[in-house]
């Protein structure tokens, strides 16, 4: 296995992941230990009880789509193999102090790194991945223009189907991802209604100095004698 090629690896694992069988497969290869050289971070994923329901949720469903004859989207199972990987990156380097949105571009870093030295994932497939990713902190937002800008993302609908995820797995409460799923379906007036109160810090407006009178420069009127 350390022989072959990252990029062969990954053709091999996506064959896997896409038979219909990708959750008896990924059982099989942890079974008999090859899973180090596929997908490295299974087992620490599968050793947290919420990862392991996320990631056997993920593989029962692609599983449903693949016999089923529907699309699957490569980067969609990818990114739930590795998000608790991504996750627990990220509120470690918050933990530390880091702010929010970067300590989270650099979780998904290091994962993707750890991850490339033994399976080529592509380009492709890692920025949507990213985007995925990088949308689920955005669903928190569901005040003023923020939800509306979200909803709108190309990447909209493959960002709630992971959300959804999530709720299913017990990872975040059913209710924020009931509201987005009633947010995408209303009307425009039913979705303004629906908008929560904007609690979060407002930007303090710069105040402009007014100007005060102009200086009088020295007179060029001759002083009285």
């Amino acid at each position: 296995m350390e022989r072959v090629p990252p990029a062969r690896l990954f053709d091999e694992m996506l064959k896997l992941l896409l038979s219909g069988h990708a959750s008896a497969c990924l059982r099989q290869l942890r079974d008999v230990g090859l899973h180090q050289g596929l997908l490295p971070l299974l087992d620490v994923i599968l050793e947290q009880p919420l990862g392991e329901r996320f990631v056997t949720l993920a593989l029962a469903q692609t599983d449903e789509r693949v016999l089923a004859e529907r699309p699957v989207s490569p980067a969609f199972l990818f990114a739930a193999l590795l998000w608790h990987e991504v996750l627990a990156a990220w509120k470690s380097r918050m933990a530390r102090g880091e702010r929010s949105i970067p300590a989270l571009e650099y979780a998904m870093d290091e994962v993707l790194d750890t991850q490339g030295e033994k399976l080529a994932i592509t380009r492709k497939l890692t920025a949507t991945m990213r985007e995925v990713w990088t949308m689920q902190p955005r669903f928190e937002q569901r005040s003023g223009a923020r939800a509306f800008r979200l909803l709108e993302s190309p990447r909209f609908r493959m960002a709630y189907d992971f959300l959804a995820l999530r709720a299913a797995s017990g990872e975040v409460p059913a209710e924020l991802e009931e509201w987005w799923r009633s947010f995408q379906s209303a009307d425009a007036e039913s979705r303004t209604a629906m908008l929560l109160p904007d609690t979060g810090p407002r930007k303090r407006r710069r105040r402009r100095r007014r100007k005060g009178p102009a200086s009088s420069g020295p007179s060029s009127e001759p002083e009285p004698a």
